[in-house]
């Protein structure tokens, strides 16, 4: 064959594969830590993943990805809507879980109505926390246990783009099983996960059924608290029941990937990987780091802070045939670019007024990134502070974690830290050396850069946006609250 035809054909042949529709299947854990997961953390994590180090070396690592937020409402809104949760009414937080005016607009699209319109089934087994209400009180007591049997949700996932729900709304209020838009049964908080893996593996079964291509949101509860591994788990770590729970986690992993093999589903299945923050001091880090585990890895902090272990997140993607394995890639991405990397798959524009902050990754999975993805990402933590990324520079506005790390920003403010921090992380990754003072101009180009972003609506090109809400930038030093 000629070159040129080699050329084209090769083209055609590509082109033909991604306009096939892949199913999709986005596992999102729960308070995971970059370094919980082995592959990522070889030296300094103790506990043993092996379904996750095999999705890794299967598809393509992505070292430098963030969640929207160091906290798990809003980064779920995020990777559901492609735009940052501080645009609307939540700018700190989290939504409570009980009886919440839904965060996600109804005339919004989400992913999931997306892939609808694509001609995908849609369905969403797992920790919504993205607010709904219902027809029934929810139960006012100490233990917060959520709504009814019977009770009917309003305004739930069967309303954002999914047509099957089955799951909790979030950890406060995990013994209330929900089935589409009906609480089905109470639960003991310990069956939680098995009873969603187990339902994730049915749904896998039954796709094969149907004509139509997949997308499956499987937002695990997991290993967030209630730290409840299973029994069959509990001591298989040595490291206590948090390692013990992260172990369950993968193991919950390789059945829903196993079903992929066993209804033959995996070839033409792209699965993503990921956790909506970094893991939560509620996980005695501080004693599994005497033990010689580092959830973090390298990174400074956890959940809930601005610093990198907060919202560095562990990130596969694996695509048989279109992502090489055992590849790795350092863009730097954000959950919100899920909206727009399954529009450049199927070949489809998204309207102007949305998915503001996505940006694909269909080049970098593909392998056909020749220069940075993202300009900037911005990041947000529990206490609502807010840091920025471009290149190598990162900029934190506050002189503390924004969360519930040392020193928290009240007590930076006492201790006459700068009132922000700038970090180099080629060179400084772990955050130890504030270069505020020494590049006012980063500082100031930056924290313009920043403030255009927000006064703009969107980090990406398009037409101007509104956001929700103001939006407040400088907060005053306060702790930050418990999720």
């Amino acid at each position: 064959m000629k070159p040129l035809l080699l050329l084209v054909s090769s083209f055609v042949l590509l082109h033909s594969s991604l306009s096939a529709k892949p199913n999709i299947l986005y596992i999102l854990a729960d308070d995971l830590g970059y370094g919980d997961v082995h592959c990522l953390n070889p030296q300094r994590g103790k506990i043993a993943t092996p379904h996750l180090d095999r999705l890794a070396a299967q598809g393509m690592t992505f070292t430098d990805a963030h969640s929207g937020s160091s906290v798990c409402t809003p980064t779920r809104y995020g990777l559901l809507t492609g735009r940052y949760a501080w645009r609307t009414r939540l700018q700190s937080g989290v939504l409570d879980g009980g009886n919440d005016e839904p965060l996600i607009a109804a005339d919004r699209l989400t992913v999931a109505g997306f892939l609808k319109q694509q001609g995908y089934s849609t369905a969403c087994i797992g920790k919504w926390h993205l607010g709904f209400q219902s027809d029934m009180d929810s139960n006012k007591g100490k233990d917060r246990s959520g709504l009814p049997v019977g009770a009917r949700i309003i305004g739930g996932p069967t309303t954002r783009g999914f047509d099957r729900y089955f799951g909790c709304s979030n950890a406060r209020t995990m013994t209330s099983l929900i089935e589409n838009d009906r609480v089905i049964e109470h639960i003991e908080t310990i069956d939680m996960l098995p009873r969603l893996g187990a339902r994730a593996v049915s749904h896998l079964a039954a796709c094969v059924k149907s004509d139509a291509p997949f997308f499956l949101y499987l937002p695990l509860t997991s290993p967030h608290t209630p730290i409840v591994p299973s029994a069959s788990w509990k001591g298989k770590s040595g490291l206590g029941d948090y390692a013990d729970f992260v172990m369950q986690t993968d193991a919950i992993v390789g059945e829903v990937l196993a079903a992929l093999d066993q209804h033959g589903l995996a070839e033409n299945t792209l699965v993503f990987f990921t956790s909506d923050n970094g893991c939560s001091p509620a996980a005695k880090t501080a004693q599994l780091e005497k033990s010689g585990h580092f959830a973090s890895a390298g990174f400074r902090g956890y959940k809930a802070d601005i610093w990198e272990g907060g919202h560095r997140v562990p990130f596969f993607v694996r695509w048989p045939g279109k992502v090489a394995a055992g590849s790795k890639s350092a863009q730097t991405i954000c959950h919100t670019d899920f909206l727009a990397t399954c529009a450049a798959i199927l070949e489809a524009k998204l309207p102007e007024n949305t998915a503001e902050e996505s940006v694909s990754l269909l080049p970098a999975l593909l392998g056909q990134d020749q220069a940075p993805l993202h300009e900037h990402v911005v990041h947000h933590s529990i206490s609502g502070r807010f840091a920025i990324r471009q290149g190598n520079w990162k900029l934190a506005l506050c002189p503390g974690s924004g969360g519930w790390g040392k020193p928290g920003d009240a007590e930076a403010a006492k201790q006459g830290l700068p009132a922000a921090q700038l970090y180099d992380l080629s060179t400084d990754p772990a955050e130890t050396i504030n270069l505020h003072n020494k590049h006012p101009e980063v500082v100031q180009r930056l924290t313009t850069l920043l403030n255009d972003i927000i006064a703009n609506g969107r980090s990406t090109a398009g037409s101007p946006q509104t956001n929700d809400a103001p939006v407040i930038v400088s907060k005053p030093n306060r702790k930050a609250a418990k999720e």
